[in-house]
């Protein structure tokens, strides 16, 4: 947590499972956040797949069970929504309302509560089911065969709703007071996807663009063991790195003969001598 612990004092109640809700609160507890998580009997499937992320970012976090399906878990669940600031949901809107968890019970039984609901797609496409592969790969961000090397709309999704935690708070504390709706705020998992695409609709990282391969000061090129990154892309790095390499102007074929003089790891720390933007490909 840090010094300044900007959210201390606010409490946050999550019933997102799986990553992007984990990930979120995680970080709302690292700016002072008082966080209680509620997971149903059978858990947080994040929990069984991967122990150690689960337990990673629930430190610090008070988990409960509870079984909102049931009145008995339902009535559990009020005392702590009568005194929170923030709900932060990850089921899809639909589902929400058959655990009594609709917006408009929620915001007239709770006119001081937040709403942050982290779902597939944007309503009226929020009942369609999906996940972080499909959000990718219908933002063009998967290449087949390949499954992509990390989980982009998750963890976009998950800073997602720490703005829009950050911002509901920040809106509430105004002298105006608010809406119903501006108190709930929707976070399209596809919509965080779509901001990673952006890069590609631009054509900077298409086939041959100037950030993916068009370059030969920002490519990839392998040494004589190993890997190394090369993104001298500012004019005086890319002088700087032709001086120190004795060339003028050379093409991308130029300098791969020249990496494959060394490794990866002394490139490394060449470059590190030399104040340029080259390292190892870690794998």
């Amino acid at each position: 947590m840090g010094l300044l612990a900007p959210l201390s004092g606010v409490r946050i109640v999550s019933v997102a499972l799986n990553l992007p809700g984990p990930v979120a609160i995680a970080r709302l507890r690292d700016m002072g956040a008082q966080v209680v998580k509620i997971e149903p009997p059978s858990g947080d499937p994040l929990h069984f797949a991967q122990p150690s992320a689960y337990a990673e970012l629930h430190q610090g976090i008070e988990v409960r069970t509870m079984d909102l399906k049931s009145e008995l878990g339902r009535s559990e669940l009020r005392p702590l929504l009568e005194k929170c600031d923030v709900l932060l949901t990850s089921s899809r809107l639909a589902a929400l309302e058959r655990l009594g968890l609709g917006w408009k019970s929620l915001s007239d039984q709770y006119p001081r509560l937040c709403r942050v609901a982290i779902v597939g797609a944007a309503p009226p496409q929020d009942d369609v089911p999906g996940h972080d592969l499909t959000y990718q790969a219908s933002k063009g961000l998967v290449i087949p065969p390949t499954m992509p090397v990390t989980l982009l709309a998750d963890l976009g999704g998950a800073m997602e709703a720490v703005c829009a935690t950050l911002s509901v708070l920040l809106r509430r504390s105004g002298r105006e007071p608010m809406t119903a709706e501006e108190r709930d705020v929707v976070v399209p998992l596809d919509s965080a996807a779509e901001y990673f695409s952006m890069p590609i609709r631009w054509g900077l990282c298409q086939p041959g663009g100037v950030l993916s391969g068009g370059l030969p000061q920002y490519n990839l090129y392998a040494c004589r063991s190993g890997w190394v990154a090369v993104a001298a892309l500012e004019p005086h790095f890319w002088m700087r790195m032709q001086a120190k390499l004795e060339v003028n102007d050379p093409t991308q074929a130029e300098l791969g003969q020249i990496f494959l003089k060394m490794t990866a790891t002394e490139w490394e720390d060449w470059a590190s001598q030399n104040d340029l933007p080259i390292v190892a490909v870690r794998q």
